[in-house]
């Protein structure tokens, strides 16, 4: 986008006005050549890429924020929507565009475009009506920002990020998806409003599909540093698997009753992702369950494909996965959550279609 006529100048003339406010100090060396600025791109300005980007903006997650969508008429809404709160934001350059050349140079590409999940239908449903889209959006995504990560928010997310990665030719460090991270949250949130406490107080880990085929990890799950299950157990504490199954279906059903009750998620999937994006762009190496190449963790194998596993991200992306121990049977699920995702890419012809 280029600079709009209020941004430097004043009056019809296009008088510029800053070399009158402003004067240089004695003894000054020029500006650099280049200066090295962190930049965002949102695809899709709906309601989740709308909250995201909004989000990534007050937080102060980037220096360049640039929003792409085909509806022209919302997109710059939007755009000045956000330019005109900037005296009370930190500052950052907003940019809009129907053409993708805008995320050119982008540290971060979030990709939250496909069409919006209806009450009742599932994430893998979805996936007819994104594939085509996404072929035309990851292509020219890629080629503008060849150093970037890609960031994948649109459902079902664990076969739109595998499409993605194969569209994009990136290296699977680099291209990521939001996975179960926005499932651990709901996951530790009704731990902890059981136990009435603080969520942050709670590591619980939900793994696999994002998705009906999730894993709940219970035998990882610590309240404070203590493990909440062997905790129970030493204290002869008796609780039954339907109480942990309940949670569980709580935490598949907690999309689908949001959407059911206002008709789309945004705020959960916001600050998730929000997450991600800090714990990338700052390097900040911690843990986040995302969508990940799982090929040959915890006993996953027979083909590529991406799913939800304990992940470290850092500026280059994925760093590693976290060798977590698992139960026989969280073992066997994943493996059969793993199971579902690979049926899902092999009615699409497998991955010599997306190469």
């Amino acid at each position: 986008m280029q600079k709009s006529a209020s941004s430097s100048t004043l009056g019809p003339d296009g008088l510029d006005i800053a070399q009158y406010f402003f004067k240089p100090i004695q003894a000054a060396s020029p500006p650099p050549p280049t200066t090295r600025n962190t930049k965002i791109s949102v695809v899709g300005v709906g309601n989740v890429g709308m909250a995201i980007a909004q989000t990534v903006l007050t937080q102060s997650l980037a220096d360049e924020n640039a929003l792409v969508d085909v509806n022209a008429d919302k997109l710059r809404g939007e755009m000045l929507d956000l330019q005109h709160a900037a005296a009370f934001l930190p500052r950052t350059k907003i940019s809009a565009s129907v053409d993708y050349s805008s995320t050119v140079g982008s540290d971060l590409v979030i990709v939250t475009a496909g069409a919006r999940q209806i009450p009742g239908e599932s994430r893998l449903n979805l996936l007819q009506r994104n594939l085509t889209l996404f072929s035309k959006v990851i292509l020219p995504l890629a080629a503008g920002s060849p150093e970037s990560i890609m960031l994948i928010v649109s459902n079902p997310v664990d076969v739109l990020t595998y499409v993605a990665w194969k569209l994009s030719g990136f290296p699977s460090n680099r291209v990521i998806g939001s996975g179960t991270n926005l499932d651990s949250s709901r996951f530790r949130f009704l731990i902890a409003d059981h136990l009435d406490l603080n969520a942050q107080d709670v590591q619980a880990y939900i793994v696999g599909e994002h998705g009906d085929s999730s894993v709940a990890l219970w035998s990882s799950i610590h309240v404070g540093r203590v493990p909440i299950l062997s905790f129970l157990e030493r204290q002869q504490i008796a609780y039954e698997k339907q109480t942990l199954d309940k949670i569980h279906k709580e935490v598949v059903e907690g999309a689908y009753e949001v959407i059911r009750l206002k008709g789309y998620t945004s705020w959960a999937i916001e600050y998730s992702a929000a997450s991600l994006a800090r714990a990338i762009l700052r390097d900040q190496r911690s843990i986040h369950l995302v969508s990940v190449l799982a090929k040959g963790f915890y006993g996953i194998d027979g083909g590529e494909l991406f799913l939800s596993l304990p992940t470290q991200l850092g500026r280059s992306g994925v760093l590693g996965v976290t060798n977590v121990h698992l139960t026989e049977e969280e073992a066997n699920q994943l493996r059969e959550s793993a199971k579902t995702i690979l049926g899902v890419l092999t009615q699409l012809g497998g991955a010599e279609c997306w190469e």
